[in-house]
């Protein structure tokens, strides 16, 4: 089972969207595929913003850093 859940990390990736705004997050691919992006930023060199990220693989940082919202998903706009 993951921590935390597809559907958790939804609500917190759609957490800013206004009630009758599309949602920015649509679907686990979504989330698959930002998480996949800002690990990839984390092992091109860029900083996170986990304390104790070390030792930790770039997956589990990223997914980290989106559970805690210190990083958000942008839209196709």
């Amino acid at each position: 089972m993951l921590h935390p859940s597809y559907t958790d990390l939804m609500k917190v990736a759609n957490s800013e969207v206004e009630e009758g705004e599309h949602p920015v997050v649509n679907s686990r691919y979504s989330i698959v595929m930002a998480t996949a992006k800002r690990a990839r930023q984390l092992v091109n060199g860029r900083p996170t913003t986990v304390t104790d990220a070390e030792g930790k693989k770039p997956l589990s940082v990223a997914i980290e850093e989106l559970e805690k919202g210190d990083i958000k998903i942008l839209g196709d706009e």
